[in-house]
C-alpha cells in the first residue's frame, strides 16, 4: 500500500482488540526489564555477593542476548511459527524472572539474565511479527504500531521510576517477581487469541548464517558496552569491535551463497528495510543516550536524587505516549517518508537548546519542556520508522523484518549510550556540565542527521 493510499482506520474486531492488548502487554513488559534494575544495582550487588566491578555484567549480560540473538529468533518466527516462538519466549521469561527474583549468588542471578535476555530476543520480533499479521498493512496497522512503540517507549521511563518504588519500598526482587503473572496470563490468553500460523513452505535454518551473525552482534554489543565501560581504546573493546566486523562481513558472503539464507540479500537491498533501519537505529540511539545525558546532568549538575531524576522523565513518557498516538494520524495525512522527517526534525529542534543547561535549578524548566517535546518527536519517527521497516513485505517475511527492526532498536539503545559517554569524557577537563552540553549538541546533530538521511534516501521512486 502505498502513502496515499492510506485511509481512516476501520474499527478492530473484539479478537483484534484482544490480541493487540496482549501483545503490548508482553511488549511493555519486556520493555520495562531493559531499565527497571538499573537503579537498584548496588542494592542487588549487596544482597547475592556480586563485587562493585562485576555490577554492570547484570545490565551486559541481559543486553548481549537480547540484542544478539534477536535476528536469529526472528528468522526462526518465520521458519516454524510466530506464535510458537512468542509462546516458549514468554514461557522463558516466567521461569528465568521466578529464578532471578530467588537469586542469592552471582551465578543463577546472572544466567536468569542470560535467560530473560534470549526471552525478549525471541519475544519481541515474534510478538511485533504477529501483530504486523494480524492487522492488513494500512491505518490499522500504523494504528497498532504506533501503541506497540508508545507503550514501549513508556516502558522504558517506567523502568527506571518503578526501579527505584520498588527497591525503596519492598525488595528489588520484585522486579523480576512482577513478570512472572504477566507471563501466566499471556501464555493461558495467547492461545485462544493468537491465530496459529507455520511456515507456507519447508525451508532448514540457514545454520553458517545463524552462527556468523549472532557472533557478529555478540561481538560488536559486547565491544560497544565494554568501550562505555572502559574506553574506546581498551584492547577488549577494539578486538570486540574488529572481530564483529569480520564476522558480519562473513555473514554477508554467506548470505549471498545459501540457498536459504537467514537474511535473503534482496530484502536488505529494499530502501525501505536498508536505510528505514539506519534511521531507527539512530532513532533509538539518540533518545536513549539523551536520557543517559540528563540522568548525569540532574544527579552530578543538580544533585538530584535517583528517584527524583527518574521522576523527572515522566514528562519524556507522557511525550512519547503522545507521539505513538500522534504518529499514525501523521502518516495517514503526510505518509511514512514526511511523517520520519517532521519527527526526527522535531526532536533536533527540542534537543539543542539543552546545551543551554546551567547550574541553576531553574533550568528544570527547560529540561521538561525540551524533553516533552523531543519525546513526541521521537515516537512519531519511531513509528515511522517501523512502518517503513515492515511494510511492502509478505507475511512469510514478517518475522525477519520485525527481527531487524527489532534489532536495529537494541544495537542503537546500546550504541547511544557509549558514544555520548565518550563526548563527555572527552571534555571533562571543563568540568561535568561542560561534557554533557557538549555530548547534547552531538546528539542534536544526530537528530538532524537522521531527518537528512530519510528526507533523501527514502524518497518515492529511488
Amino acid at each position: 500500500m502505498t502513502d496515499t493510499d492510506r485511509r481512516v482506520p476501520p474499527a478492530m474486531s473484539a479478537r483484534q482488540r484482544v490480541a493487540l492488548a496482549l501483545l503490548l502487554t508482553a511488549s511493555f513488559t519486556l520493555a520495562v526489564d531493559f531499565s527497571v534494575l538499573t537503579v537498584a544495582l548496588p542494592a542487588i550487588g549487596s544482597d547475592v555477593g556480586l563485587p562493585l566491578e562485576h555490577l554492570q555484567w547484570i545490565a551486559t549480560s541481559f543486553a548481549l542476548c537480547s540484542a544478539g540473538c534477536t535476528l536469529l529468533f526472528g528468522r526462526v518466527a518465520d521458519l516454524v511459527g510466530r506464535r510458537r516462538v512468542f509462546l516458549a519466549g514468554v514461557a522463558l521469561l516466567g521461569v528465568a524472572s521466578l529464578a532471578g527474583g530467588v537469586a542469592t549468588s552471582p551465578g543463577v542471578l546472572l544466567a536468569a539474565r542470560v535467560a530473560q535476555g534470549l526471552a525478549t530476543a525471541a519475544v519481541t520480533p515474534a510478538a511485533l511479527s504477529l501483530l504486523t499479521t494480524s492487522f492488513p498493512e494500512g491505518p490499522l496497522r500504523d494504528r497498532a504500531l504506533g501503541l506497540n512503540g508508545a507503550l514501549m517507549a513508556a516502558g522504558f521511563t517506567t523502568g527506571a521510576v518503578l526501579g527505584g518504588v520498588l527497591t525503596d519500598l519492598l525488595s528489588w526482587r520484585w522486579a523480576f517477581f512482577l513478570n512472572v503473572p504477566v507471563a501466566v496470563a499471556v501464555l493461558l490468553l495467547a492461545p485462544a487469541v493468537l491465530p496459529a500460523d507455520g511456515p507456507e513452505r519447508r525451508a532448514r535454518l540457514d545454520v553458517l548464517g545463524a552462527l556468523t551473525v549472532t557472533s557478529g552482534l555478540l561481538a560488536v554489543v559486547f565491544g560497544l558496552t565494554t568501550a562505555g565501560r572502559t574506553s574506546w581504546t581498551d584492547p577488549a573493546a577494539f578486538g570486540s569491535l574488529l572481530a564483529g566486523a569480520v564476522l558480519l562481513a562473513w555473514f554477508w558472503l554467506v548470505e549471498r551463497r545459501a540457498a536459504d539464507p537467514l537474511v535473503p540479500v534482496a530484502v536488505l537491498g529494499r530502501r525501505t528495510v536498508g536505510w528505514g533501519n539506519v534511521v531507527g537505529l539512530l532513532a533509538f540511539a539518540t533518545e536513549t543516550s539523551l536520557v543517559f545525558l540528563l540522568t548525569l546532568y540532574l544527579q552530578d549538575v543538580l544533585g538530584y536524587s535517583p528517584l527524583a531524576a527518574g521522576l523527572s522523565f515522566a514528562v519524556l513518557g507522557v511525550g512519547t505516549v503522545l507521539g505513538g498516538a500522534v504518529g499514525p494520524r501523521l502518516i495517514a495525512v503526510l505518509g511514512t517518508r514526511s511523517t520520519l522527517v517532521l519527527g526526527s526534525g522535531v526532536q533536533a529542534v527540542a534537543t539543542a537548546p539543552l546545551v543551554l543547561l546551567g547550574h541553576e535549578p531553574g533550568w528544570i524548566a527547560l529540561l521538561l519542556v525540551a524533553t516533552f517535546a523531543g519525546g513526541v518527536g521521537n515516537l512519531v519517527a519511531i513509528v515511522g520508522f517501523v512502518v517503513t521497516a515492515t511494510s511492502g513485505l509478505p507475511d512469510r517475511e514478517q518475522g525477519l523484518a520485525t527481527g531487524l527492526a527489532t534489532t536495529s532498536q537494541q544495537i542503537g539503545i546500546t550504541t547511544g549510550i557509549p558514544v555520548m559517554s565518550a563526548v563527555v569524557t572527552a571534555r571533562l577537563d571543563g568540568g561535568v556540565l561542560s561534557g554533557i552540553t557538549a555530548a547534547v549538541g552531538v546528539n542534536a546533530a544526530l537528530c538532524a542527521l537522521t531527518a537528512v538521511l530519510a528526507a533523501v534516501f527514502l524518497r518515492p521512486g529511488r
